[in-house]
């Protein structure tokens, strides 16, 4: 509303400009005005009648604190720590791809169907360790019951003790040869109907973010990468820093995440400072974790995140509207020289923060400046000239 209200102000004073009724208020007079040590420039006073001053947004600069705000350009990656790569443990054939990229799964799900060699021979000695197994343990049963009897000596039932426990052994060995393949009750093994294949689980929960894998394609036993899985319900953020910007940012500073894909802000913390420079580019890469709500923020999405690095004390401040650029894009503002007088003059500019621009140079503590209307004053120097 302030916008529309301060360009309605601007154009009604265009247009009382523009019909010649001030054409005899120039003055000729100039005065030349320094804006930092190497630059200067000759501006032009002129004048204004009192209507149209009444619309100026008119201020002496002031000195006080500034916050200091980092900006850094950066992009999206998964979150190393919540990201786990998922290789199978068994070599074989893909039979069936049961997920896709965007689905989300939970520890223990299938992922995929595999025709193994591997898992058809831990299936046979499972199998067998469990027939030797029941074998062994009748003939224990057998031989305390003989025992009993006295038909046997004491050493025979500890002999077929022994081979129960060594039987027992097999078995619980090449269960565990197929848990590791992804067989998670080897006991459904001795189930009619069994398939012959062996399912590559999720070994943990989140979204599946990439399939590396295809039907028909030859898996080798701990070295195939099939899938990847991130819980992006958080995700990193990279940032590279300016060598002059490091003493200002440490681990644990609050940042806020914007991208052009969306009107809301994320919010993050710096988790983690490289310990070098990048010699290419003398930056250093810094690691911020951002809460990631609704998943909204993608892998390698361009983002800008803003750090707030303290403050900035006893700066000279004027308001953002007053700073206005050049044909050259050198900054400049308009001072008031008297009741009815204004200037321009070029000065230097340092951090903007919360609508008000620091000026290091060229501008002197209580000289009056043209915030909101500055721009009708550009327009209004232009026609006098």
């Amino acid at each position: 509303m302030l916008l529309i209200a301060g360009g309605a102000a601007v154009l009604a004073l265009a247009l009382g400009a523009c019909g010649g009724t001030h054409s005899g208020d120039k003055t000729s007079e100039m005065t030349s005005f320094t804006a930092g040590e190497a630059k200067s420039e000759t501006a032009d006073l002129f004048t204004l009648p009192a209507d149209q001053i009444a619309h100026l947004q008119i201020a002496p600069a002031k000195k006080g604190s500034l916050p200091r705000v980092l900006r850094f350009t950066g992009s999206v990656a998964y979150n190393a720590f919540t990201t786990t790569p998922v290789f199978s443990a068994a070599g074989g054939t893909v039979r069936e791809i049961l997920v896709a990229p965007g689905d989300v799964v939970r520890a223990g799900q299938p992922l995929l169907n595999l025709n193994s060699p591997d898992y058809s021979a831990a299936r046979s000695a499972f199998l067998k360790a469990r027939d030797a197994l029941q074998l062994a343990d009748k003939n224990y049963k057998r031989a305390v019951d003989l025992l009993e009897h006295k038909a046997i000596a004491e050493r025979d039932v500890q002999q077929a003790e022994s081979d129960r426990s060594q039987a027992q052994a097999d078995v619980d060995s090449s269960a565990d040869a197929l848990r590791a393949l992804g067989i998670t009750d080897p006991e459904t093994m001795l189930k009619p109907g069994t398939t012959l294949s062996v399912p590559l689980l999720a070994p943990v929960k989140g979204q599946i973010v990439e399939r590396l894998v295809g039907p028909g394609q030859l898996l080798q036993a701990g070295m195939t990468q099939c899938f990847t899985i991130s819980d992006t319900s958080t995700v990193w953020v990279l940032v590279n820093v300016y060598q002059s910007d490091l003493g200002s940012v440490h681990v644990g500073d609050a940042a806020e995440i914007t991208t052009d894909a969306y009107p809301q802000t994320f919010r993050g913390r710096i988790s983690y400072i490289a310990p070098a420079l990048d010699p290419a580019t003398r930056t250093l890469q810094e690691r911020i974790v951002t809460e990631n709500p609704g998943d909204r923020l993608k892998k390698d999405m361009y983002v800008t995140a803003t750090v707030r690095a303290g403050a900035i004390g006893n700066a000279l401040l004027v308001p953002d509207a007053a700073v206005l650029r050049d044909t050259e894009n050198q900054p400049f503002l308009y001072l008031q020289t008297g009741s009815n007088r204004f200037a321009r003059r070029l000065v230097t500019i340092g951090e903007s923060s919360e609508g008000r621009t620091q000026i290091t140079s060229g501008l002197k503590e209580g000289e009056r400046v043209v915030g909101d209307g500055s721009l009708f004053l550009q327009f209004q120097n232009s026609l006098q000239h």
